[in-house]
């Protein structure tokens, strides 16, 4: 028998910022079984120019085009923008992988267009570390998660909480603690930020029994996540520390923790869980 060949994955990247544009770059410079088949954005006119840097230059498609030519899309979009790129997708019985992951928790209505439509939303990694562990513990119980991030002050300033809250952090010498609750409730003061945060509580005991620190430290030049775990299989600690983006608010390892989901779709050996 012939070697059975399968279809590339058609992949669509909505919004094409930082992380959008790598995206682009690398998937456009040759992914084995992945190919970039369509791009939604705000500004056609700015996209179509860069677009042009591609060797393939994918078309410029609106949101609700996008279940006709691809067969998954990568959310790198404004949060607020999340239920237009999701839905249209979801009802198809596509794929949507979301990097804006604090919307979610405001749009859990989207989890049930998924599973009405099979459809599915595909949360990768991302700037987190040991999500893998913590999915299989969560098969057991979590007893506590515990996330604490310290980020570079650039990297904060402007967050919602501390506007609404009047901190001003620009001028700090020490570490500062800047905020103390849960991912539910960093995901509406720092949309930009915390999207790791939801992720981890997603993956293990839920967005309102996750634990959640946040420091400014002007020492840092870099993101930094630790997380510690005590479950019933396995009790870890866990610590990460990223290397921002030309975007201060995105880690460089996102998008390719993106990038290395997308090829483990189409891939003949998939390694993790």
């Amino acid at each position: 028998m012939g070697e059975q060949q399968i279809k590339p994955l058609r992949v669509g990247i909505a919004g094409l910022g930082t992380v959008g544009k790598t995206l682009a770059k690398m998937i456009d410079a040759g992914m084995p079984g992945v190919v970039l088949s369509g791009v939604a954005v705000r500004d056609a006119v700015s996209a179509a120019d860069w677009l042009q840097e591609l060797n393939t230059v994918p078309p410029i498609v609106s949101f609700d085009q996008m279940p006709a030519f691809c067969d998954v899309v990568v959310e790198c979009a404004p949060s607020h923008l999340l239920p237009a790129i999701a839905a249209p997708m979801l009802k198809a019985g596509k794929t949507v992988v979301p990097l804006s992951v604090g919307a979610l928790l405001e749009n859990m209505d989207l989890i049930d267009l998924a599973r009405e439509n099979g459809g599915q939303i595909t949360v990768p990694t991302g700037a987190l570390l040991g999500l893998d562990a913590v999915t299989a513990a969560a098969q057991g119980t979590i007893h506590s998660v515990r996330m604490v991030t310290r980020k570079p002050v650039i990297g904060l300033v402007g967050a919602p909480f501390l506007v609404e809250n009047n901190i001003k952090i620009d001028d700090i010498k020490e570490p500062m603690r800047i905020f103390e609750g849960t991912p539910r409730e960093a995901a509406k003061g720092f949309p930009a930020n915390l999207n790791v945060a939801v992720a981890l509580s997603l993956a293990g005991i839920g967005p309102d029994k996750t634990e959640l620190q946040i420091w400014a430290d002007p020492t840092l030049t870099r993101n930094t996540h630790t997380i510690t775990v005590d479950a019933d299989s396995a009790s870890f600690t866990m610590t990460i520390e990223n290397i921002p983006s030309a975007n201060p608010k995105t880690g460089r390892i996102t998008a390719l923790s993106v990038l290395a989901l997308l090829s483990k779709m189409r891939a003949p050996l998939r390694v993790g869980t």
